[in-house]
């Protein structure tokens, strides 16, 4: 006489089986994800240091009812201070902000690979044409224009990777801030800066940007 169904004990072998393999699993993700930390804390890492070392500037005129035309070059230099650690900059997005209005269009710059204490330099034009001004800017943009000396902020937003060895981290969110003082003098100095072509004018500014990751 035959009983119906399996044997007890081989499902119950299964499911010992299944759970010491799920275990199995949790352990050896537990031991990498100690194994990753490990390595973060000892080799600590530290974020890209960035400088804009000037802006060449080709034009910025106002124009009724408020827009204004801008068009720079600028140069931006970054150093990995790592000694262990590259960085893969994925995306990085630049554009003129004053007075915390955005200016510009958004000008990307390639992706590129930094290794260690390397030193990478870009020289984007970042411009915008007839883009409005709000209007409780255009009273300060007539007096600073007036004053001949126009605060900029050059911004950077982008997505980064650190690379330990073989390991490559997720992506981290990128911040650059770059204050930018440009002095464009008045109607009978005429401008500080550097004459380098019809309508263009070269401003050496060195100045170190803060960042954020």
């Amino acid at each position: 006489m035959s009983t119906k169904g399996g044997c007890p004990h081989h499902g119950e072998r299964r499911r010992r089986l299944f759970r010491r393999i799920i275990a199995g699993i949790l352990i050896l993700l537990l031991i990498v994800l100690i194994v990753i930390l490990l390595v973060w804390a000892i080799l600590r890492p530290t974020k890209p240091r960035f400088i804009l070392q000037d802006a060449t500037v080709y034009a910025f005129n106002v124009s009724s009812p408020n827009f204004l035309t801008s068009n720079f070059q600028v140069t931006i230099s970054s150093r990995n201070p790592n000694d262990k650690v590259g960085i893969y900059y994925d995306r990085l997005d630049i554009y003129a902000i004053y007075r915390n209005q955005q200016i510009t269009y958004r000008t990307a710059i390639p992706p590129t690979y930094q290794g260690h204490r390397e030193i990478n330099v870009w020289s984007p034009y970042v411009y915008g044409t007839d883009v409005p001004v709000a209007p409780y800017n255009a009273v300060s943009l007539a007096q600073d224009q007036n004053n001949g000396v126009i605060p900029l902020i050059f911004k950077i937003d982008g997505r980064v990777r650190w690379k330990v060895g073989t390991l490559i981290t997720g992506k981290y969110h990128l911040y650059v801030k770059c204050d930018a003082v440009i002095n464009f003098g008045n109607k009978q100095s005429g401008p500080s800066g550097l004459v380098v072509g019809e309508n263009a004018v070269k401003y050496q500014l060195v100045t170190s940007c803060s960042v954020s990751v």
